[in-house]
């Protein structure tokens, strides 16, 4: 089997720059003689069946990723000639045409043609070599094959590569742990504005909201606390961090450990959120969308090339959101700027420099939500109860920058720098809740010290070699790598007259609550954290046969962490030196379609949680086993997974009430022991015909104590008890969408579902407990013509009342979204 991936068959650049599926293109396909046309390459036996006029939205750009976008739109399958490369471009193609219409205005300009070889099967060839020439026989390639790692303009719910597991440029199939990407057309398509949104409709994660803004992501029953940024990875901080999703081509989420990409980092997993990047070809598109709440939304979107040459490109993306909420007093704006550009040097190099800027305001944003009778049993109240102040407010704003140098060495050898600097801010004023005094049902609001000003200024460098070589007469391939992170936190907070009082939930106006006033400077409160990070990597694939890979990496880290918080009289640090996280994976392809693989990983995380002695907690330490079997059906357009995964970490923190802590600690923990997390995962995601889209995936997860914590001040957890019983033990979610066959071709219909088992918090009298539940959302679209689509969509369709997040009875507890409606126009130019 030839391995066609670009890190084996690279491509000098010259006016364009080549893609992964342009690369896997030109290795891949033969060519053939041709005949003089497109009409005359057709049989008569096909006339009837491309005579009839279908709508088609296939937009100017390099011709790989058109044949793509056509073939997924015509449903056909593709063959080409191995002296395809990334210089050419296409007109694409836009409103109804017949197919062999619309395959001559795709192909217009390219020197090609298109013969049909029976069926849905066609043969693109270059047009007649001239006399004294030679030429090669045809072979067939599928659609599927020329996915790119680049989702936009595909109109497909799949990816064809993906390096957020191992950095080596694999598609979904060929790496040895569960994957799952959204792409730009399932974003667009399902409405989704933040990296919140997409968690939730990710298979296997979970939202847990700590506050209105404040949103933490859990994969496999633990945290999700880094990111990834084109696969750099930064630190994840829902205090202070602005995640719309408008400037990104899509989300790639690996859940399991990702220690090879990140070395100090949570077991639970990683989110990657690759950016859009310039064209080679002008396109634009604005939107605008208006909804339930007055929720109304605006964007644009221009790329294309900035030089006649196009030697340098752009692209610009500006968004804004402005919404009220169902909950009373809360509100949102949100505002995001992108700008970057992109130009070649030479031939074989490529410079990238690019910023983002976005804000979110959050006025009547609750820090607390909501809270319940001590025994943990639910308040009779209304979703749109708020148990905060109406002033309370959490605004944040985000900057980055960013810049890539990336250069060929040779046909098979290429390097690449990265670097990104974000500067991320956030301002806070709001309350904590707590029970009166004669323990009725009435609260009383605190605060005294929570009003909060946080910094954050994060530094990522990373410089890599990739390549293949030839060992034993296999092609294998090769990653060396290094890489350098710095985070500075500079977290203030100030006191405030505000003196609390008790009020009833079920009627009390938050409004009433005068806003406080600052009596301190703002280093009563202090928590100042500086962490550095440097490290060496190593990730190798070794081909034993066609069918047979091992994937085995390693990574060295260099780990420093220093902590001044006014409650600790001496600073406390952290510092790990040369450790060792290991990566080792084996693929084995059992047919065409299926795949098996097991894999093992580890990882590390210092933390910064004090014990009730002021001194920090051990590091986290987990490691991940994975077996599984992955498969891709109809040429790749297709891919299913199924896993059977097992992750161990110790010294997880485990919260004490202020009563064990020492005097003046706003909080403290102590560590548990090991915790086993094991489940399934199954996900299908792709095409299930021409017409049709689907994401799903199911996931059953459990995780229990295996031993005890040794610290001698808590009973919480024991060996043998469920941890996590706020998480669902099993998840289910899809989301599809379908075009129309005939003359309603212009119409498409969709939903997506999530239902998940029941949830209990084991804070309060008796617990919380939220019982299993399904919500239902639907969605429809139609083209106006061949630039403007509209789209209408209802969440929660049968206004399903449900509680998102359950934590304890003084608070954290938020109500699911009501039924909400949302429509939506985009405009392309």
């Amino acid at each position: 089997m030839t391995d066609s991936r670009p890190a084996a068959v690279p491509a000098p650049r010259t006016k364009t720059r080549p893609t992964l599926m342009a690369l896997a293109v030109r290795g891949a396909l033969l060519g053939l003689p041709l005949i003089a046309g497109l009409p005359h390459a057709m049989p008569a036996a096909q006339a009837a069946e491309t005579a009839e006029a279908r709508r088609y939205d296939v937009p100017a750009g390099p011709l790989a990723g058109a044949l793509l976008a056509f073939a997924t739109q015509a449903g056909i399958q593709l063959s080409a000639d191995s002296g395809f490369t990334s210089e050419l471009n296409s007109p694409g193609v836009r409103g109804r045409h017949t197919l062999a219409a619309a395959l001559a205005t795709v192909l217009a300009g390219t020197g090609l043609e298109a013969v049909n070889r029976g069926g849905n099967e066609y043969t693109l060839r270059r047009l007649p070599a001239r006399q004294g020439e030679t030429t090669l026989a045809p072979v067939k390639v599928s659609a599927g094959a020329l996915l790119d790692a680049t989702t936009e303009n595909t109109g497909s719910y799949t990816t064809g590569s993906m390096s957020t597991a191992t950095k080596l440029p694999l598609s979904i199939r060929e790496t040895p742990q569960t994957v799952t990407v959204l792409t730009r057309q399932r974003i667009e398509d399902q409405g989704l504005n933040t990296l919140s949104d997409a968690v939730k409709y990710t298979p296997g994660l979970t939202v847990n909201k700590w506050g209105g803004e404040r949103d933490r992501f859990i994969s496999r029953g633990f945290d999700i606390d880094n990111l990834m940024l084109d696969g750099l990875p930064v630190t994840y901080n829902f205090d202070t961090m602005s995640t719309g999703l408008s400037m990104y081509d899509r989300v790639e989420v690996v859940r399991g450990v990702s220690g090879l990409m990140e070395g100090v980092g949570s077991p639970g997993g990683s989110i990657n959120l690759v950016r859009k990047r310039p064209t080679r070809e002008f396109q634009g598109s604005a939107n605008a969308a208006a909804g339930s709440w007055d929720n109304y939304q605006v964007g644009l979107d221009v790329s294309g090339p900035l030089t006649a040459q196009g030697g340098l490109r752009g692209r610009a993306v500006v968004s804004y959101q402005d919404k009220n909420s169902f909950i009373d007093y809360a509100e949102n704006k949100r505002s995001l700027l992108y700008g970057v550009l992109e130009g070649d040097i030479g031939e074989n190099t490529l410079l990238t420099l690019g910023a983002s800027w976005s804000r979110e305001d959050n006025p009547g944003t609750s820090w607390i939500g909501l809270g319940t009778y001590l025994d943990g049993s639910f308040l009779p109240i209304s979703r749109s109860t708020r148990m905060s102040p109406s002033w309370s407010f959490h605004d944040k704003e985000s900057m980055t920058v960013f810049t890539e140098l990336e250069h060929r060495l040779s046909e098979d050898w290429k390097s690449k720098v990265s670097a990104t600097y974000m500067h991320s801010e956030h301002d806070f004023l709001s309350t904590s809740l707590g029970y009166s005094a004669d323990h009725n049902p009435y609260f009383r609001l605190a605060g005294a010290g929570q009003a909060y000003r946080y910094d954050e200024k994060q530094y990522s460098l990373d410089g890599l070699l990739s390549g293949n070589f030839s060992l034993f007469g296999k092609n294998h391939d090769l990653l060396l790598g290094a890489s350098h992170r710095k985070v500075k936190n500079r977290n203030l907070g100030a006191n405030t007259d505000f003196s609390g009082s008790s009020f009833d939930p079920t009627n009390w106006d938050p409004s009433s609550v005068p806003k406080p006033s600052i009596i301190s400077d703002w280093h009563a409160w202090h928590q100042y954290v500086d962490t550095e990070q440097s490290a060496a990597y190593v990730t190798s694939r070794f081909t034993f046969s066609d069918q047979l890979k091992l994937i085995l990496g390693g990574r060295l880290d260099w780990y420093e962490y220093e902590v001044d918080n006014v409650i600790i009289t001496n600073n406390a640090s952290y510092k790990a030196t040369r450790e060792f996280t290991p990566y080792a994976g084996l693929v084995y392809d059992l047919n065409d379609t299926y795949t098996a693989y097991i894999s093992w990983t580890r990882i590390f995380k210092p933390q910064n949680y004090q014990t009730p002695s002021s001194s920090l907690l051990d590091p986290q330490e987990g490691s991940n086993y994975e077996i599984g079997l992955k498969g891709e059906y109809l040429d790749g357009r297709l891919n299913a997974s199924l896993a059977v995964f097992q992750l161990d970490l110790e010294n997880l923190p485990i919260s004490l009430s202020t009563a064990s802590c020492m005097a003046g600690q706003v909080s403290c923990y102590v560590p548990s022991g090991k915790v086993r997390s094991r489940g399934i995962d199954i996900e299908l995601n792709g095409s299930l015909t021409e017409n049709w889209q689907i994401g799903a995936g199911y996931t059953y997860n459990y995780a229990k104590v295996l031993e005890k914590s040794s610290y001698s001040q808590t009973n919480v957890y024991i060996a043998g008890d469920r941890w996590g019983t706020n998480l669902p033990l099993n998840l289910f979610k899809a989301f599809t969408n379908y075009r129309l066959p005939g003359k309603l071709q212009d119409w498409k219909i969709g939903g997506g579902i999530h239902t998940q088992s029941k949830t209990h918090s084991p804070y309060g009298t008796n617990g919380i407990k939220q019982e299993g539940y399904t919500v239902a959302d639907l969605f429809v679209s139609h083209a106006l013509n061949r630039n403007t689509e509209i789209s209408f969509k209802i969440n929660n369709v049968f206004d399903k009342k449900y509680y998102f997040t359950i934590s304890s009875p003084w608070g954290s507890n938020f109500f699911g979204d009501p039924r909400n409606y949302i429509i939506s126009a985009k405009y392309k130019f």
